[in-house]
């Protein structure tokens, strides 16, 4: 491929921005881009706010302004929240302007003109009182799966369950609060039946190089069979459809698009507008879309999924003009915090700005872009806590990266003035073996007085960390690529101690110069592979060592320099003049992190997580203690609990009874691996229903901080079942 187009899900500007999102869509995407500028391709990153639809009505209501002053509050609120943490889009626009508008009318009237929509009279919710047909989001009643007496107009949060708003018992308008009436309405539907064969045969083509989450997700729509979709709303506030051509005029009246309909064009309407920003042809957009020479990747939370692998491709394949398709749509799941998922209805949420706020420095930005890779929820949901934030920034960041970095230029500025070493004749032959190592991964020198066994397993640790970072980054896998470029900096460390310098420089000062002559452009080499997680960072080292301070941000990928090629090799040269440079990494103390818990949920939710190595907080007697009855119990049948994703139904032996208890684990096990296990289980708690089932007690489990859950079971089997825990 010539060149690469990235988009990240449009954010709704309605809310600010969290953590959880940016775990989702967008940092993923932002370290991707940059790894691909600095391999010298020519990329764009397309990316903007979502403002049409009901979300932002509802905002306005509850906020009682606008939906333009919602979008604009919110809008520039997040780019600037974006910007502060480094993501280098190279347009962040938005939906609501006329270009768009005019975007989403075209695809409107094109499959209008190709007979690919229908109008439909249909029944529908309204509201007398408000004199207002009710999109989903305005009514609330029943759930008719599960009885949830909060649930939504076409799904309710507690079961999951879709359906049509009609089927909603006991409905109420959210906004006047009365009992809405039936009234029908018209609306256009997408024939999107009409793509099922060219979808199946789209998504199988990619089964070898799709993430298994994405796939099954989209399967299992195809399976169900695909069925004509409405395109269109009762709403105010939108891209209205009156005045396109070949449209009943009566009909059209009081419609706007489906925001799902209109929001992925934004990504086109984005390039659009970048490509006049950026003063080139009118037409050079097309080149991004419409053109061969082009691989598109849609990087996007699990809730995007259908909408980036089945709608998106079934309206550019419906639009013709050679418009291109995902090639592939790295989807992620979600981000728990602190074991729960975000909400900001129970104050458990952090919100991007508000981080930068507490922790403006670029260093601290750079340590969350860091954690928050680590913990990138690739194949299932994971967790960010305030603790592996420090221990993160603290044991790796500062600890690692830091102390290797820190220490080399304090010894090249104590010893050799801040200059790069100069080589000896006697190690002057390392310059060639460097490159014929890098070059022949099965190539190994004779080790002799110029380059030693040590050298030369810095130097494969080096090129093969470096080919390993570039594998895992073209399978999206960021935690591997991550741990991997973290290595690197783990080998200069051992580098740095095996060779002694601080000995050397007195015995040997020829060797110690050699040592320290590779360290300084081991710092060059960790400059650039940690460039894409650590931008601020790499820029700051880039400068010490008075080199080009490209990091990968947007509109530098024309200069087709491959500045990670170049990172395996020896970049800096003998007797050059570095700079001063700064402390990259400052200490994260505990009472830091104590703060920011405390501005989580309630007290009791607090509780939970203020511990540290020597107290916890709202201790217990060991009387209460004594209180819980905890027993070992064998696992004697397991199955997944139908509509549920988390909850699996287990029977368990417990010695003198059978009980039945309801597992939030599915989600980490399948039901087979779980017969036979000895696990240990709260015997004494209350049952308590569960998806319409009882659960007579609790298996106890370990969260990890990557969001893992591990049954805890004894190690020793032959305690056997009924054996008191304490």
């Amino acid at each position: 491929m010539e060149r690469t187009l990235v988009t990240s899900a449009l954010p709704y500007a309605n809310g600010f921005i969290h953590l959880g999102h940016c775990a989702g869509a967008y940092l993923p995407a932002d370290i991707y881009v940059r790894y691909l500028r600095l391999k010298g391709e020519e990329v764009l990153y397309v990316c903007g706010s979502d403002e049409h639809g009901v979300a932002i009505t509802i905002a306005a209501d509850k906020e009682k302004t606008t939906p333009q002053a919602i979008i604009d509050k919110y809008h520039f609120a997040n780019m600037e929240a974006f910007g502060k943490l480094g993501l280098s889009f190279d347009i962040f626009s938005r939906t609501s302007i006329q270009e768009h508008h005019e975007t989403a009318k075209e695809f409107f009237g094109d499959f209008l003109k190709k007979g690919l929509l229908t109008d439909k009279e249909e029944e529908q919710f309204y509201d007398p009182k408000a004199k207002m047909f009710l999109p989903d989001r305005y009514v609330e009643g029943v759930c008719p799966n599960c009885s949830y007496d909060k649930a939504r107009g076409d799904q309710c949060d507690s079961c999951g369950a879709y359906y049509n708003q009609l089927e909603l018992k006991n409905p109420k308008s959210l906004v006047s609060g009365e009992t809405p009436v039936v009234k029908s309405t018209v609306h256009w539907y997408l024939q999107f039946n009409l793509f099922q064969e060219f979808l199946e045969t789209y998504i199988e083509g990619h089964s070898h190089d799709w993430k298994d989450n994405v796939l099954q997700q989209t399967r299992s729509w195809l399976k169900q069979g695909l069925a004509e979709r409405a395109i269109t709303r009762d709403l105010d506030w939108g891209v209205h459809i009156d005045g396109i051509p070949g449209i009943d005029k009566d009909k059209a009246t009081g419609k706007a698009l489906y925001v799902w309909f209109d929001a992925v064009l934004g990504y086109i309407t984005a390039t659009k507008v970048w490509a006049k920003e950026q003063n080139l042809d009118i037409n050079e957009w097309k080149k991004w879309w419409q053109n061969d020479g082009t691989r598109y990747l849609a990087f996007i939370g699990k809730d995007n999924i259908v909408f980036h692998t089945l709608i998106f491709p079934a309206m550019l394949h419906a639009r013709g003009e050679n418009y291109i398709l995902p090639d592939n749509v790295p989807a992620n799941e979600f981000l728990n915090l602190e074991g729960q998922k975000f909400s900001k209805s129970r104050n458990w949420s952090i919100d991007l700005k508000d981080f930068i706020i507490d922790f403006p420095e670029s260093n601290y930005i750079d340590a969350l872009r860091y954690t928050l890779a680590m913990s990138f929820p690739e194949t299932k949901d994971a967790d960010f806590t305030w603790k592996d934030f420090q221990a993160r920034n603290n044991n790796e960041l500062a600890d690692i990266v830091g102390n290797f970095i820190n220490r080399t230029a304090h010894f090249v500025s104590k010893q050799y003035d801040s200059k790069v070493p100069i080589l000896s004749d006697k190690y002057k032959p390392i310059l060639d073996e460097w490159n014929k190592i890098v070059e022949n991964k099965d190539y190994v020198p004779v080790f002799n007085d110029s380059i030693s066994e040590n050298d030369y397993k810095l130097i494969r640790s080096l090129s093969d960390g470096i080919n390993l970072v570039f594998d895992n980054y073209n399978r999206f896998r960021f935690r591997d690529a991550l741990t991997e470029t973290m290595n690197i900096a783990r080998a200069a460390n051992k580098y740095f101690n095996d060779e002694e310098p601080w000995k050397t420089s007195k015995s040997d000062p020829e060797k110690c110069a050699k040592t320290l002559f590779i360290c300084c452009n081991l710092i060059y080499s960790i400059a650039v592979i940690f460039a894409p997680i650590l931008p601020f960072t790499s820029k700051k080292i880039l400068e010490a060592l008075a080199q080009e301070s490209n990091t990968g941000e947007a509109n530098t990928n024309h200069k087709h320099i491959n500045f990670w090629a170049n990172a395996s090799k020896l970049n800096l040269d003998q007797g050059s003049q570095l700079n001063k440079p700064e402390l990259l990494f400052v200490k994260i103390e505990d009472e830091t992190v104590q703060k920011q818990i405390l501005k989580l949920g309630d007290n009791l939710e607090k509780s939970k997580i203020l511990v540290d190595e020597t107290n916890i907080t709202n201790l217990i007697t060991i009387d209460d203690f004594k209180k819980i009855k905890l027993r070992t119990a064998r696992i004697l049948e397991a199955e997944n609990v139908p509509k549920s994703k988390k909850l699996i139904k287990l029977q368990i032996d417990l010695g003198n009874e059978k009980r039945q208890i309801l597992a939030g684990i599915a989600e980490h096990y399948k039901p087979e691996e779980l017969i036979g296990k000895l696990v240990v289980v709260v015997a004494n708690l209350q049952p308590a229903k569960l998806m319409g089932l009882e659960s007579q007690g609790m298996l106890l489990a370990a969260n990890g901080a990557d969001g893992n859950l591990t049954l805890i079971h004894p190690a020793d089997d032959g305690v056997g079942i009924a054996a008191e825990v304490r």
